[in-house]
């Protein structure tokens, strides 16, 4: 099959866009798929897993390229002749290759990335809510299917009127992050840095910026025998900073790979504070690490957590039941145990192979779907 993947975010931008868009690049580079990348221009490589990746001309807007119309999209697309078009979280760049796509007669694929609800809320934009749904709406009703990554986003998408609409979820590495990695020497090297005197580690992977609501945390201050350990960087990182002081917390910074996969080991509780997750991907990576997780009943975490079995879900505007479940995980090994066991027992069938697979199957729906679908002059 051969297929244009047209991303709002690429290399070297790291975020939940960019490492789907990864995945499922290297998917369709080991299972002999033919593919190129259209992506803002901030740095970008020539090439990702033997295929070409073209940048087009982007602005930055709060740090992050947002990649702009131009010509270039419709000619690559048309030279490129692929089988179905997949948007990564699409905006400008999306609308426009969408819209390409459609005069091509090539079918396209939407992946919905943004709670733009949760962001709407936390801006306060008002009437400028439902004008940025309108513009979801615009982009997502042009292409063939829309696939969303949770139920809450789903329910978001068929209010505004959209019914082209699939779920499909996110993969985790089984391997890269699992419960035996606690046995190994860098895993105890670190558990000594994070807790010296034998600690209950909590630990929070992701950016640190306004929608993660990290300063949440602070409602731990005073919980005996307990250590926080931070993995991430970002605007808010010194708001952070002072919101928790003298709560004892290691700021681990940006980490990637094992070092990654470490970390997730070396912690006891993962503790998710932000409420606008379209999905929770290091929700995932922690169950496949075998951490209970407590996240706000809000959004993407819904889906992952089973509450009181693998992890616990406190209302999304109640930082006292954060702390309440923290503490009732940090006081109980055997609790913790069992719901490590169950988190990851959880994931088991989320394989960034089986996730992929599960996407070639919506392509080739969509594909065998569009007979009727003729291109426009």
């Amino acid at each position: 099959m051969r297929i244009v993947i047209v991303s709002e975010s690429f290399l070297p931008t790291v975020n939940g866009v960019t490492n789907s868009v990864l995945k499922v690049l290297d998917y369709l580079s080991a299972e002999g798929h033919d593919a190129i990348v259209i992506c803002p221009s901030a740095g970008a490589p020539r090439s990702y897993a033997g295929f070409a990746v073209h940048a087009v001309p982007a602005l930055a807007y709060r740090q992050f390229p947002v990649g702009l119309p131009n010509p270039q999209v419709h000619k690559l697309i048309a030279d490129f002749r692929p089988d179905v078009v997949h948007a990564a979280a699409p905006f400008l760049l999306g609308a426009q290759a969408i819209s390409s796509a459609n005069r091509l007669g090539i079918p396209t694929v939407a992946i919905f990335q943004t709670d733009v609800a949760g962001y709407a809320r936390r801006h306060r934009l008002g009437q400028a809510t439902k004008l940025a749904w309108r513009i979801v709406r615009w982009i997502h009703d042009g292409a063939q299917l829309t696939l969303a990554p949770s139920s809450t986003a789903m329910a978001d998408l068929k209010a505004i009127g959209l019914t082209k609409l699939e779920r499909w979820g996110r993969g985790v590495d089984l391997a890269m992050y699992h419960p035996a990695k606690k046995l190994s020497p860098a895993t105890a090297r670190l558990r000594t840095r994070l807790a010296p005197h034998g600690e209950v580690v909590i630990g929070y992977v992701g950016r640190i910026a306004p929608e993660k609501q990290v300063e949440r945390l602070r409602t731990l201050r005073g919980l005996t025998g307990v250590r926080v350990a931070i993995v991430g960087d970002g605007s808010s990182t010194a708001l952070v900073k002072k919101e928790l002081a003298g709560i004892p917390v290691t700021w681990l910074g940006k980490l990637g790979g094992e070092e990654l996969a470490t970390a997730y080991a070396a912690f006891d509780i993962f503790a998710h504070t932000g409420t606008e997750e379209t999905f929770g991907q290091t929700l995932q990576e922690a169950h496949a690490a075998g951490l209970p997780v407590v996240a706000p009943r809000a959004g993407g975490p819904i889906d992952l957590i089973d509450h009181g079995n693998n992890g616990f879900l406190f209302e999304a505007d109640n930082d006292g039941e954060l702390r309440a479940y923290v503490e009732a995980l940090a006081i109980d090994p055997g609790l913790r145990a069992r719901m490590g066991e169950a988190g990851r027992r959880t994931v088991l069938n989320k394989s960034w192979s089986g996730i992929c697979a599960e996407l070639m199957g919506h392509y080739e729906s969509t594909i065998a779907a569009v007979p009727v679908f003729a291109p426009k002059s």
